[in-house]
């Protein structure tokens, strides 16, 4: 399933509560999976993607943490406003640090640069949809 039909799918529910809960699984889901792929693959992945494979293992590490913290939010009937606040401000950060860290210290290759851009625009979506559901919300 697409994010976009994903997206349609979730909005089309009555009660907002149950959409942003959507919009935090999914991102659990997504941060999670990237996770493991850092902590199991760092090595040919830092190759690929032209970055050290120790960047990977800690990335990997603290997207584990965050995706379970954030899968334990989504898990809520009604999830808290401030740690949702939180998970956006989060994911805003990640977007902004990731177009920070091309243009400033890290030199992938264009793999990696085209999946940093990727992963921060997917990242900043995902901030948006929650940003959106937790408003509708109030």
């Amino acid at each position: 399933m697409s994010a976009t039909q994903f997206a349609a799918l979730a909005a089309r529910s009555a009660e907002p509560p149950v959409m942003l809960r959507r919009f935090l699984a999914l991102d659990a889901l997504v941060t999670g999976v990237n996770a493991v792929a850092y902590l199991v693959a760092a090595g040919p992945l830092a190759r690929f993607l032209g970055v050290g494979s120790g960047l990977l293992l800690e990335l990997g590490l603290f997207l584990g943490v965050y995706a379970g913290a954030v899968g334990l939010l989504a898990s809520r009937r009604r999830p808290a406003v401030l740690p949702v606040r939180a998970v956006i401000e989060v994911n805003l950060a990640w977007a902004v640090v990731s177009c920070v860290a091309l243009v400033l210290w890290l030199t992938p290759s264009t793999v990696g640069a085209v999946w940093a851009l990727l992963q921060a625009a997917v990242v900043a979506g995902f901030a948006a949809l929650q940003y959106v559901s937790l408003r509708a919300c109030r």
